[in-house]
């Protein structure tokens, strides 16, 4: 399982920072098709646990948030957009899931909380990855701090977990996830982001604060990871596909950001006040 794991990651890294550095369209159509692919694994982990959702309406109404929350921040030139854009959108996308649902045979109101839950928690989140990228002079050094912090986290608590796990850490949603794991996690975590703060965003903010957000990096990316597993436990489901060997599917491998990156985003803007 080590073998793929690595080999699957010596391929995928070098292309994602790859797609960070040119930023612009291309970094837009990467995360769009991160976004697209983690939907399908949501409606294919939700159908395989028997749990009703509505994959066209999943799709259709969730690539429309994940463009308001891009065009929302970027305010592109020649494009009127209307000052209450975001509730605008939240407005059509309730009316957009209960119509299709409507219009649905043997209705479920399962169905449409698993799709509207589907639509915010994937591409509404994962959208912020761009906006965090698009943050003039520091958006490529940002995104890198906090994607490879995630990475050194995860890699932190994959040996301290198996060499040293012994308490674990929620045996009913994660079954091998140990506190030995996640507290070696986050002390990497944090030698990785003062690293890399001595490396590229020094002129941003001090070493004190690197640590504190290499804590809210590793602390609120295990949290997320944690919120993935619940839905594939409550689905008896143990990975999301099988397209990335070694680590599951793309939303088993990209579960981290679901509740990071919004937060992350929000953290450096009011923190740093940086322009945008």
């Amino acid at each position: 399982m080590l073998l793929p794991r690595i080999l699957t990651a010596l391929i995928g890294i070098p292309l994602i920072i790859a797609a960070i550095h040119l930023g612009g369209l291309v970094y837009m159509v990467f995360v769009g098709c991160v976004i697209l692919l983690c939907l399908y694994e949501y409606s294919l982990v939700l159908t395989a646990g028997k749990r009703p959702v509505h994959t066209l309406s999943l799709i259709l109404w969730g690539l429309l948030m994940g463009a308001v929350a891009l065009l929302g921040h970027i305010h592109p030139e020649g494009l009127s957009l209307p000052d209450n854009l975001y509730p605008l959108a939240i407005s059509a996308v309730l009316v957009g899931v209960l119509v299709f649902e409507v219009l649905t045979p043997k209705r479920s109101w399962e169905r449409v909380c698993n799709t509207f839950m589907g639509v915010f928690l994937i591409p509404w989140s994962l959208a912020h990855l761009i906006n965090l990228r698009d943050i003039p002079t520091y958006g490529e050094y940002l995104t890198l701090f906090m994607i490879i912090t995630v990475w050194v986290s995860d890699t932190g608590a994959y040996f301290s977990g198996r060499f040293l796990g012994r308490h674990k850490l929620n045996k009913e949603v994660s079954p091998k996830k140990t506190w030995e794991g996640a507290i070696g996690g986050t002390l990497l975590a944090v030698a990785g982001a003062v690293v890399m703060r001595n490396l590229f965003l020094s002129s941003l903010f001090t070493v004190k604060t690197a640590i504190w957000l290499g804590l809210l990096v590793a602390v609120i990316g295990q949290l997320s990871d944690l919120a993935e597993s619940v839905i594939k436990r409550s689905t008896g489901v143990k990975d999301s596909s099988n397209l990335l060997p070694g680590h599951g599917g793309f939303l088993d491998r990209f579960d981290s950001y679901l509740l990071l990156a919004p937060v992350f985003y929000y953290v450096v803007i009011y923190t740093f006040n940086v322009s945008l």
